[in-house]
């Protein structure tokens, strides 16, 4: 019976202990998406991959027109095909044909490609932006002492009831003024 009594008193004290623990436990919530706005370094890695969709772009256009080119020159061809020259014109139109093909599988080839070449660059320039970010909320709220961060930009929190918002400071700790607004 006494041990019993004893396991319940260890019980009830852990348990009290807990409870404790957690109350002291302190949250806060942030909007990461408002903090990466803020950061110079988007600004520099959009207008990067900007520079780089457009090249791709110009690129796959030249190779279109070329396309548009040698179709038109396709459909003038066979408007001159005859009985007489028949074989001929039937012959310059298969080659055509398959350089028109040869062609649009190149521009379906470069499409592919740079659309990899872009998401690839997307994320070597925006992988680095992320982690600084990261970084700077786990910094702020280990100093903060926070034992949960909540971040509203992605809606894991639907409803807060206080709490702390430390976006301030993390664009602090990364260097943002906090007058910077994000652009939209």
């Amino acid at each position: 019976m006494r041990k019993l009594i004893s396991a319940f008193f260890l019980a009830a004290g852990l348990l009290f202990t807990a409870n404790i623990a957690n109350a002291q436990q302190k949250l806060a919530h942030l909007n990461s998406a408002e903090i990466i706005e803020a950061m110079p370094e988007v600004k520099t890695a959009r207008a990067t991959l900007e520079t780089l969709q457009k090249a791709k772009q110009a690129d796959i256009e030249k190779m279109i027109s070329e396309y548009q080119v040698k179709l038109k020159a396709a459909q003038e061809k066979e408007k001159t095909m005859s009985e007489a020259n028949k074989e001929a014109v039937g012959k310059e139109l298969q080659t055509m044909g398959a350089e028109l093909q040869d062609l649009e599988k190149r521009i379906t080839e470069a499409r592919t490609k740079a659309q990899q070449e872009l998401e690839a660059k997307n994320q070597e320039l925006f992988n680095p932006i992320q982690v600084k970010a990261d970084n700077a909320i786990k910094a702020v709220s280990k100093e903060k002492g926070f034992a949960y961060v909540f971040d509203t930009a992605n809606q894991a929190v639907i409803y807060w009831d206080g709490g702390d918002d430390i976006t301030a400071a993390v664009k602090t700790k990364l260097g943002i003024s906090s007058a910077a607004a994000p652009k939209k």
